[in-house]
């Protein structure tokens, strides 16, 4: 038996030590062959990940369906009683006492036809700029890509807007109000929306990491921002002096574009595509910047 001297190296020869037979394949690489590391550069979005991580996106998304109505007893109801009662309120204050006027159109159904997009992004918002706060365990145990979190609150929302799009139909149908051509952009304006919620619901839930005002001040702002959008009011309300002003608002655009789809209207091709432009550049800057705050997410969720 030897003892080593202080400061000597013990050195062993692994391939005397493990036969070189058919066997040695089970031998640990030399290398680490996935390493999992916070990125130097906030560029890279690793989009490639969230595709590998597809499955564990529609679960998260059908644990939110289930959470939701969990224990409820109305259940899928209440995805028809927020924007009906909305509307119905409407009715009676704006349409019939305020006089607003509707564009030609019966009010219930045009505040039911603004309202029925606007509910599922603001839900759908409210719901993601919270959903890494409420995942912490998640987050702080499990490696995955942390924009499947957000991904999948605005998912949930879209099984609401499917149901309350039923009650749009028969009211079409209780209005005389028959389908057109028009119809078939829904499924674009629907992922147009979709792109959107992400995007200010990934931002506001990084946001909301780091400062927790973020959820007390989201509903505030939401709630302003139904009333900056056409959802009581025409945008023709308020002439072309200040359209530009309400082009700015990417939902303004999205309303509106709705409202035609639904109703055969004319489709205004300029509001929507300047409403695409500037959803498309709020989802590459929330996503950029949700990348660059990632790191810190399990430090201080």
């Amino acid at each position: 038996m030897s003892v080593l001297e202080e400061g000597s190296e013990l050195k062993i020869n692994v391939s005397e030590k493990v036969p070189k037979t058919p066997d040695s394949i089970y031998q640990l690489p030399s290398k680490p062959l996935v390493v999992i590391k916070p990125s130097n550069s906030w560029v890279a979005l690793n989009l490639g990940d969230l595709w590998h991580y597809r499955d564990l996106l529609y679960i998260l998304t059908e644990r939110d369906i289930k959470v939701r109505y969990k224990q409820t007893l109305l259940g899928a109801l209440w995805a028809i009683i927020q924007p009906l009662f909305t509307m119905l309120i409407f009715t009676l204050f704006f349409g019939k006492l305020a006089g607003m006027p509707s564009d030609n159109i019966p009010y219930p159904i045009f505040a039911y036809a603004g309202l029925l997009p606007w509910t599922f992004f603001a839900n759908a918002v409210n719901n993601s700029g919270n959903s890494l706060v409420g995942n912490s365990n998640l987050i702080t145990k499990v490696y995955f890509p942390r924009m499947i979190i957000p991904m999948a609150s605005v998912g949930s929302g879209l099984v609401d807007f499917a149901i309350a799009f039923v009650l749009l139909i028969l009211l079409m149908f209780y209005y005389g109000i028959s389908l057109t051509l028009n119809l078939l952009l829904l499924p674009a304006l629907v992922l147009l929306t979709t792109a959107l919620a992400i995007g200010v619901g990934m931002w506001m839930s990084a946001l909301n990491v780091k400062y927790r005002d973020i959820r007390h001040a989201l509903p505030f702002m939401i709630q302003i921002g139904m009333f900056v959008t056409p959802i009581i009011y025409p945008s023709s309300l308020l002439g072309e002096k200040w359209r530009w002003l309400l082009d700015l608002n990417p939902m303004a655009g999205q309303i509106e574009a709705y409202r035609a789809a639904f109703f055969g209207k004319p489709i205004d091709w300029f509001s929507l595509g300047t409403s695409a432009v500037v959803t498309v550049g709020i989802l590459i800057y929330a996503a950029y910047n949700f990348k660059r705050m990632e790191k810190q997410f399990a430090d201080i969720v």
